[in-house]
Formats: C-alpha cells, sequence, structure tokens
C-alpha cells in the first residue's frame, strides 16, 4: 500500500516537471501511429493493429503498407508475444493515465460463422427449438464481441437463415417459441444498420410473410418492451423496403388498433416514431388499400392525437406525425376532422419554418388540403390561419426558396387568403427580423 503511493507520488511529480510519457516505437500501429491494442503480423513480416490493417484491406489494397510488398496471403497472425508487452507496459505506466489493455478476443471468421448458419438452417428443417437457441445465442455473442464480427455475420447471410427461421417457428406456435422468436427478432435488429437501403430480398419475403406478420403484431400486443421495441423496428424495415409489405401488414386483424395505442400510450421513443413510420407507409398504400384505413384512423382520434405529438416530440418524430397528418386529410372524414380541431392551425402555422424543410412541405400542405375543402361560405380554416400569423411565414418562405410543389401551394393560400386580410389583425407568431432558414 505504501509503495503504490510512494509510486504514484512519484509518478505525478514527473508530470509536475513536464516529464512526458513516451510510448516505445514498436508499440504504435504504423497505420494509425496508436498504441496498438491487438497487434497482427501480415505475411510480410510488419505488426499492426488489427483494426487499422482490417480498415486498409477492405478499402481494397493488397500490399503491406509499410513495404508496400504484395502480400501472398491475407492472414493476420496474432502477436501474442507483443500484445503481452503492451499490456506489461501499460500497467507498468498506469499511473500517467495508461488504460489497461484487455486481452482481445480472437474474431469470428467466415467459416465459423457458415457452419453455425448450417446447423441453425438443420435445426429449423426438424423444428429442434432447444439447438436453435443455443445456435441464435452464439451469434449474438459473436456480434457483441467488436464491429469487426457483425460484418463477418452479416456478411455471410445471416439475416437470411434467421428470418428462415423466425417464419418457421412462428408458424408453428407464437407461444410456446415466443422465446426463440424474440431471440431471433433481437439479432436480426442489430442487422437491419448493415443494409443500407434495403432487406435481402429472400429476408424480406421471410419476414414479410403472414405468419411472421402476425407474429410481430402479437409482440406488440402480448409481449414486453424490448420484444415489442425489435418488433416495430422489423416493421418499420420491411414497410419501407417494399411496399407490399405495407399493403400484407394492413391485412392483419387489429395491427391499426395496436399501432394507434403504441402512440395513445407511449412506452418508448423509438416505439412512438416506428409506430408513426409505419402507419405512414399503410396510409401511402394505394386508394383501394389505404382509404378505407384513413378512415379508420380518422374514427380513432389519430389527427387529434397526432397535433399533441407535433408539439412536443423532436425533430424526425414531429416531422413523421405531420406527414401522417397531412395524408390523412386527403380523405373526407379527415378534413372534416382537422377543420373541427382548434389546434390544427396554430400548430400547423407554428410548425412552418420551425422544424424542418420537409415539416413546412407537410404542414403548408395540410392547410392547402383544409383551404380547399371549405365552401364558399365557411372559410374558417382561412380566418384561424390568418390570426395565428401565417400570411407573413408565407411570405418569408417564398423569399427563402422551397419545392416547386411547396410553392404553387403557399401562392394559391396567400391569394386564397388575400381578401380576408383587411378586417383581420394578423398576429406574429415570431420575430421575422434576421430570420434566417431553419434548415
Amino acid at each position: 500500500m505504501v509503495f503504490s503511493w510512494k509510486r504514484k507520488r512519484a509518478a505525478q511529480e514527473k508530470l509536475k516537471k513536464g516529464e512526458e510519457l513516451v510510448i516505445p516505437n514498436q508499440f504504435l500501429c504504423p497505420i494509425s501511429l496508436d498504441l496498438m491494442k491487438d497487434p497482427v503480423t501480415l505475411s510480410s513480416g510488419i505488426t499492426y493493429d488489427r483494426e487499422s490493417i482490417e480498415a486498409w484491406l477492405e478499402g481494397g489494397s493488397f500490399t503491406c503498407p509499410a513495404t508496400n510488398q504484395v502480400l501472398r496471403s491475407l492472414d493476420q497472425i496474432p502477436n501474442h508475444s507483443l500484445r503481452r508487452m503492451i499490456q506489461d507496459w501499460g500497467v507498468a505506466n498506469r499511473n500517467y493515465g495508461v488504460e489497461r489493455i484487455p486481452t482481445p478476443r480472437v474474431p469470428v471468421s467466415g467459416i465459423q460463422v457458415s457452419e453455425v448458419l448450417l446447423s441453425l438452417e438443420d435445426s429449423v428443417k426438424s423444428l429442434n427449438g432447444l439447438q436453435c437457441l443455443e445456435l441464435v445465442h452464439k451469434i449474438k455473442k459473436w456480434g457483441s464481441e467488436s464491429e469487426r464480427n457483425r460484418r463477418c455475420v452479416v456478411a455471410n447471410g445471416a439475416i437470411r437463415v434467421l428470418a428462415a427461421a423466425f417464419e418457421a417457428f412462428a408458424r408453428d406456435s407464437f407461444e410456446s417459441n415466443a422465446t426463440l422468436l424474440e431471440e431471433i427478432l433481437s439479432n436480426m435488429n442489430w442487422m437491419f444498420p448493415f443494409f443500407q437501403h434495403s432487406l435481402d430480398t429472400e429476408a424480406q419475403a421471410r419476414l414479410g410473410s403472414q405468419d411472421s406478420l402476425r407474429c410481430l403484431v402479437w409482440f406488440l400486443k402480448c409481449r414486453d418492451l424490448s420484444a415489442k421495441q425489435d418488433s416495430m423496428i422489423a416493421l418499420k424495415e420491411l414497410a419501407s423496403s417494399d411496399q407490399k409489405h405495407a399493403e400484407a401488414l394492413a391485412t392483419i386483424e387489429e395491427v391499426n388498433e395496436v399501432l394507434f395505442r403504441l402512440i395513445k400510450e407511449p412506452i418508448c421513443p423509438t416505439i412512438t416514431k416506428a409506430s408513426l413510420m409505419v402507419i405512414f407507409y399503410l396510409l401511402s398504400s394505394p386508394p383501394s388499400t389505404s382509404t378505407e384505413i384513413k378512415s379508420e384512423f380518422v374514427k380513432m382520434g389519430l389527427l387529434s392525437l397526432l397535433l399533441e405529438v407535433t408539439v412536443d416530440s423532436e425533430k424526425s418524430t414531429s416531422e413523421t406525425a405531420l406527414g401522417v397528418f397531412d395524408i390523412l386529410c386527403d380523405c373526407e372524414e379527415g378534413k372534416e376532422e382537422a377543420s373541427r380541431n382548434a389546434l390544427t392551425c396554430p400548430v400547423l402555422v407554428k410548425k412552418i419554418l420551425r422544424v424542418s424543410e420537409l415539416a413546412t412541405q407537410f404542414s403548408v400542405s395540410a392547410i392547402w388540403k383544409l383551404s380547399k375543402h371549405e365552401k364558399e361560405h365557411d372559410v374558417n380554416v382561412l380566418v384561424e390561419a390568418l390570426q395565428v400569423g401565417i400570411f407573413q411565414k408565407l411570405v418569408l418562405l417564398l423569399q427563402l426558396g422551397c419545392g416547386g410543389e411547396t410553392k404553387e401551394k403557399a401562392t394559391e393560400l396567400l391569394k386564397l387568403m388575400n381578401p380576408y386580410r383587411a378586417g383581420l389583425e394578423c398576429i406574429d407568431s415570431v420575430d421575422f427580423k434576421n430570420l434566417k432558414r431553419s434548415f
């Protein structure tokens, strides 16, 4: 205890004197020039930190960065002796703030992943739930260890196999396979971000089947927070990948009520946002499918709920809520309900130029639809919008610039409102002096 205190005191004295800690050159990665945490040696004989050399090789280079020698093999051999020297040096200099360097785990190989996926396919064919759960846990463990492992698992087609497993066990029984199904879904959840544009076609087909969709909706109704969140994210990924999945989801019993309840009784921001996105895609279906859905959501009271969500939510959630509101204003029931709500004009006008370009587009579009719906003797929407300062905002919007469709709607709104300006005192909802575009 005394010696430990003396060593720490001595290190502090050195630092006060301006003595800097010098890292031995052999401990530095030739690429990043940082202390190596997982040194590996290439066929050229040069040692690099694994993360740095993998990034180099993945970039399409097949030469040794230090010698420019073409590599005979891309194998990366762990340099255990150097790693232990670096760890010992770190322990000896911990008083200088050097963090402990843990022993790195050996990264998973494509061969290992393929073997597990083949075993998983066999267990799915025989509906061996226990063996399947064990293999799914192994995949989850690999994914939790490193970004490299996650990329390797995804690159070897894991999501297709997992989606097929989900469909098979969902078809067998939701209730008896609930734990396994949740684990499979949890694994797929961390794989979604690796697909920049859309899910693998086969994985889409499996996860978008009627059995899988019914299971996902059942999770939203009957399972805990984690399962609900994973299910909602999966539904959002499906709906955004292909409109046909949104149309298939619309045929699932009670799906509209479940989505509405998740917004009315919020559990977490992620679920709320994903629910709004799924509703947006449901309402964007062809009229033959979406007309009835719009009427149903309006009767539930979604329009009023959307206004409440828009007021207090962060940017992306507010945008989506406004997008759903705008689509609901396409149907007659939606226009009637929106026109009767006292919050409609104040909230929509407030969001113009306040959130984003997309939010402005949805707000202007919704007000334009409501103004076109008004009868000649009934101009409540136009008057209310003028009273909360929309005229100034629309003029400013045109000055700042906006999309062609929004520009046309804003111009038409100004013309429709102009006759009513004389008898009204337009209230400025914001000081426009020196206002810059907020998006």
